[in-house]
């Protein structure tokens, strides 16, 4: 029998990808392709999911001419997606009712505050484990039919749905308005403020509260198993879609985090960490969320508590597109190491608010403790310094809230590859930060979802298997030292609180 594969399609933030594997979890090839990141006002981030569609079609036909295989040489599909970043659609026509509104948007602001009221922003955490904040997908969807004109009718006449981006490629990949599926997985979902993490199912309630009805929501399901095939006039005709999973859930089943305890971070656009806590729902105290981390097929959901930082990565493409400081995102560790530290200067890039553990969306970015002495290679250092600081306050977060002291972090994304920012990392965590061989853990961990599904993989054990160190940092900064940097830089984010209030306008 001819060798099969498995494909995932990750819809991220910046760009869509679609990448093959082989049984032993090696890449075989590789599509990738931008999207336009669209900023309508200061605090609005939008995505044309017109376009994000004709990406992912794209970026698949690409890989499989590159491994020249085609559909037949596949098993089985996964998807895996930037998570809160929320789509309202047409069924009949297809047709967005708006763009997608992304998970780093701020606009739903007073929907946010107008939701908690007297109760603030825990009113729901009991049952879905986030805050009322602006990163979840439920108040979006409640903007859109607010501020569209003839949405919301159209949403009550039942023509118009609702999902993450997950729903919007398997939708797409199933027929579209020729009887596309719509589903989501129970870790996307987890993501709306609208599913009750006990029951994993839509709470009629809240949806009644954020005005959004429930005919407009995908059906729910486990993260692995067989959702439906490619349609028979489409780009992978017959094949099983078989995984779906949110982009750092996805991470962490790819980095093999299967026991309690065990904990991956994510270095993307934002930054993402995630702890197993097995089947029991951890409430958090110390401003983390509650989430599902997976389901496989019948078996009983895992837990994870997560720590979210919007901006990391971001920071980055920040200095590159809006400062010119550099050409390509990598230079940034090169004028950083013109300079032996930040001079002082730290940067809290608060640009959609702060996220874990503040969640606190009327703060804005700073850049403190500037002098003369101060210069280019200062700012960059401060740049790849804020990822690890930011880092350093969710572990400490996960820390009180699990009970659990952490003996060392496995990582994974683009900016694992900065030797200096995963070497600082360390030694602001004070345990080894290590790196798998395959850094692609997002695609890696749908891939295998959708694998399990169909029996090209026997289970979590072959993950395990697969799983292979590449590198390894060690902490070796002096401890008076660490404390000094990390007391400055809680200094420096008491600097961005309250921003934004009625005489900001924007």
């Amino acid at each position: 029998m001819a060798e099969k594969y498995v494909l995932a399609i990750d819809q991220g933030t910046t760009s869509s990808r679609a990448i093959i594997f082989d049984h032993g979890g090696q890449i075989v090839a590789t599509g990738q392709k931008e999207h336009e990141q669209i900023f309508p006002r200061a605090g609005w981030v939008e995505h044309n999911a017109i376009e994000i569609w004709d990406n992912v079609r794209s970026v698949v036909a690409d890989a499989l001419s590159k491994a020249s295989l085609n559909h037949h040489d596949l098993a089985a599909v996964g998807i895996t997606n930037q998570r809160e970043t929320t789509l309202v659609w047409d069924k009949t026509t297809g047709e967005p009712a708006y763009n997608a509104i992304v998970w780093q948007d701020t606009r739903t602001a007073k929907i946010v505050d107008d939701l908690g009221g007297d109760e603030g922003q825990d009113k729901y955490k009991a049952r879905v484990g986030l805050p009322l904040a602006t990163y979840f997908a439920g108040p979006k969807v409640k903007w859109i039919l607010d501020n569209v004109e003839g949405a919301r009718q159209k949403a009550e006449a039942g023509d118009l749905v609702m999902g993450t981006m997950d729903s919007w490629v398997l939708w797409n990949l199933t027929g579209g308005v020729d009887g596309g599926l719509h589903y989501t997985d129970v870790t996307n979902a987890s993501r709306t403020m609208l599913m009750d993490l006990k029951t994993l199912s839509w709470d009629e309630e809240i949806a009644s509260d954020m005005t959004i009805p429930m005919s407009m929501l995908p059906e729910i399901r486990s993260s692995a198993e067989v959702y439906g095939e490619g349609r028979a006039k489409g780009l992978l005709p017959g094949v099983p879609i078989s995984g779906i999973l949110g982009d750092q859930q996805a991470a962490t089943f790819g980095q093999a985090c299967f026991e309690v305890g065990m904990a991956k971070n994510t270095y993307g656009t934002g930054n993402f960490m995630l702890l197993n806590t097995g089947t029991e729902i951890v409430p958090s105290k110390n401003g983390l969320l509650t989430t599902v981390c997976y389901k496989i097929g019948d078996k009983d959901a895992i837990y994870a508590l997560e720590g979210s930082i919007a901006v990391t990565g971001s920071l980055v493409q920040w200095l590159r597109d809006n400062l010119k400081m550099f050409s390509s995102a990598p230079e940034v560790e090169e004028l950083a190491a013109t300079v032996e530290d930040n001079g002082g200067a730290y940067f809290v890039p608060a640009f959609s608010g702060l996220f874990a553990p503040y969640w606190k969306s009327t703060a804005r970015g700073a850049l403190v403790g500037l002098t003369r002495y101060v210069n280019r290679g200062h700012i960059a250092r401060a740049v790849l310094e804020a990822t690890a600081f930011q880092t350093r306050e969710v572990l400490d977060a996960m820390e009180a809230d699990s009970g659990v002291k952490l003996a060392e972090l496995k990582v994974d994304g683009g900016m694992t590859g900065n030797e200096m920012l995963m070497q600082f990392q360390a030694d602001m965590l004070g345990v080894d930060v290590v790196r798998p061989k395959v850094a692609e853990t997002t695609a890696l961990g749908a891939a295998y979802a959708a694998g399990i599904a169909v029996g090209f993989w026997e289970g979590e054990q072959d993950v395990i298997d697969n799983w292979a160190e590449d590198k390894r940092w060690t902490p070796n900064m002096d401890d008076g030292d660490q404390q000094r940097l990390y007391r400055n830089w809680k200094k420096a984010v008491t600097r961005t609180f309250d921003w934004v209030d009625d005489d900001v306008v924007e």
